[in-house]
């Protein structure tokens, strides 16, 4: 006779559905079936729901994109005191090599990054870069979504009253910065991972593939998920001249450099909002501040009308 006692009623139920009438031993987060598979149980708490559903999305998402990149999500629910919990894919996974990140960066640019949105810019529901929340919806361009979520780190720390100085240059990056630096571009939304640091990636033990997870996911321009990878490092060059030998900048190309700026210093803020400010904060200013230098000396250009790409095809 069965007997799974050491696990919850919602849990033991969808385990059943996903594999009726098995037996599992082990304790949460990593739960063995009967059958020899391995399953990684996520549990949060009641005021994480909303995360954790977020986080389920963009799961599905990926493994829509590109099949395998991220562990397969098998369940989603709460259990009867309301915390969230999601069954996913046991991966036993060890840090990024230089051989599997060249295959991430190809599979990110031919497959994650091709995934096109026919809804525009931003993501069909909440989603969160560590506990940093991000309301999302959808905008019909690229500017307005990036300025929706750099005005949301904004908002954030300036909660905090310590941060007038910061602020107001994040005022000015939206304000001039962004409509010359974002606006000009003509491309389409693709599906983002939205925190692609080392630790959200690694090597798959048993295959030798890389994997990738904890994502943040929403649709936007494909650069901006080179960031946070070129900030904290883990990643070397070749993962990055691999990307882009199959996915090429952007055009203007000669603006790489100042929108890969721009894409830096939201993540510094985003953990000045984490962490407290000190050298998040600074970090973060400097990024700006020579932002809006550059815009001020003509770097960026005008505004000027032009016929946009067919963003949702």
């Amino acid at each position: 006779m069965r007997s799974n006692s050491h696990l919850s009623q919602q849990l033991k139920e969808q385990l059943d559905k996903i594999e009726p009438g098995e037996d599992y031993t082990g304790t949460l987060p990593k739960i063995y079936s009967s059958s020899g598979r391995t399953y990684f149980v996520k549990e949060g708490t009641a005021g994480e729901k909303e995360q954790y559903a977020g986080e389920a999305e963009a799961l599905k998402d990926m493994e829509e994109a590109a099949p395998g990149l991220a562990p397969h999500l098998y369940a989603f629910s709460t259990f009867d005191d309301g915390k969230p919990f999601w069954i996913g894919e046991y991966k036993n996974i060890g840090p990024l090599n230089a051989t599997a990140a060249k295959v991430l960066a190809k599979r990110l640019a031919t497959e994650l990054h091709q995934m096109k949105s026919t809804k525009g810019f931003g993501y069909p529901v909440p989603t969160h870069c560590g506990p940093t929340r991000f309301e999302n919806g959808w905008y019909e361009t690229w500017e307005n979504c990036y300025s929706a979520m750099y005005g949301t780190l904004l908002s954030r720390l300036r909660e905090t009253g310590k941060y007038d100085s910061l602020c107001s240059t994040g005022d000015k990056i939206i304000e001039r910065v962004l409509p010359k630096l974002l606006g000009p571009l003509v491309i389409q939304p693709v599906l983002l991972h939205g925190d692609l640091w080392s630790g959200n990636a690694g090597v798959d033990g048993n295959t030798g593939e890389p994997v990738i997870f904890d994502p943040a996911a929403f649709f936007g321009h494909n650069e901006a998920d080179l960031a946070i990878a070129r900030i904290f490092g883990g990643f070397p060059q070749s993962f990055f001249d691999t990307y882009f030998k199959h996915n090429p900048k952007s055009d203007p190309q000669h603006q790489f450099n100042l929108r890969a700026e721009l894409y830096e210093s939201f993540h510094y803020l985003n953990h000045a909002v984490i962490f407290g400010g000190g050298g998040y904060a600074m970090q973060a200013e400097k990024k700006m501040r020579g932002l809006i230098e550059a815009e001020g000396e003509g770097k960026m250009g005008p505004v000027e009308e032009k016929e946009k790409a067919p963003v949702f095809d």
